[in-house]
């Protein structure tokens, strides 16, 4: 997920410094983009079986929602753009970090399956995995619902409705296989736990991670300034 959102990134400047002028011109194609990213996101994620695939089917459908403020053509929305991405690199390397870790007879579980009542064999990774999971989802007030709200503002303050209601019954739809892995790992019978103990590194990640997301709405202003200040300075400001 980092080279997707330094491609982002990349893609953002590209756009909006040569191209900036042309807004009209690109706009129609960066919706397209996005609305078939979301979609697909959305909807190939809900039949993965596979911990991984689900992953990267969402991180398509993250890089989706992402175009929306870049769709919007404006200064907001690409601030909305940054701090989205600030706030999804996180949870992305946070919900790796609890894949890597759990290991079974040496081996990493691959099967989403695999996690059921991993509350009751392995309750701080599933803790720190809700967490993700709810973040992700956008339910507030994790980092996810703020990353949402900068994205959806802009393009809604662009009129672009349509574009705006999209993406948010994708997110709508993705929060139902976000969730489907909280309630394996808190409502069903447990398999066999995880090996033990996580690596030290891995744990650190974790909890830096999940602390970050669980309590960024303490003071979301330092990033949201910093966002600001970096899209006033691609639109010359």
């Amino acid at each position: 997920s980092a080279p997707k959102i330094a491609a982002m990134a990349l893609f953002v400047r590209v756009m909006i410094e040569p191209l900036g002028g042309a807004a009209a011109e690109w706009r129609q194609i960066i919706v397209f983009i996005s609305i078939a990213s979301m979609l697909l996101g959305a909807f190939a994620a809900i039949w993965q079986t596979n911990i991984k695939r689900l992953l990267a089917y969402s991180s398509i459908g993250h890089m989706g929602y992402a175009l929306i403020g870049l769709a919007a053509g404006t200064e907001e929305g690409v601030r909305g753009i940054l701090v989205y991405l600030a706030l999804y690199l996180p949870m992305v390397v946070g919900t790796f970090a609890c894949v890597m870790g759990m290991r079974r007879q040496g081996r990493m579980v691959e099967g989403i399956e695999d996690l059921a009542g991993a509350a009751r064999t392995n309750p701080g990774m599933a803790l720190a995995l809700a967490i993700f999971m709810f973040s992700m989802a956008g339910i507030p007030p994790l980092a996810g619902f703020f990353g949402n709200l900068y994205i959806f503002l802009p393009a809604i303050e662009a009129g672009l409705y349509t574009l705006a209601v999209i993406g948010v019954l994708s997110s709508v739809v993705a929060a139902y296989y976000y969730l489907r892995i909280v309630k394996l790992m808190y409502f069903d019978d447990p398999n066999e736990g995880f090996d033990r103990p996580m690596g030290r590194e891995l744990s650190w990640i974790l909890a830096a991670t999940a602390v970050f997301t669980l309590f960024f709405f303490v003071s979301p202003e330092p990033l949201v300034g910093r966002a600001a200040a970096a899209a006033s300075a691609l639109f010359g400001g």
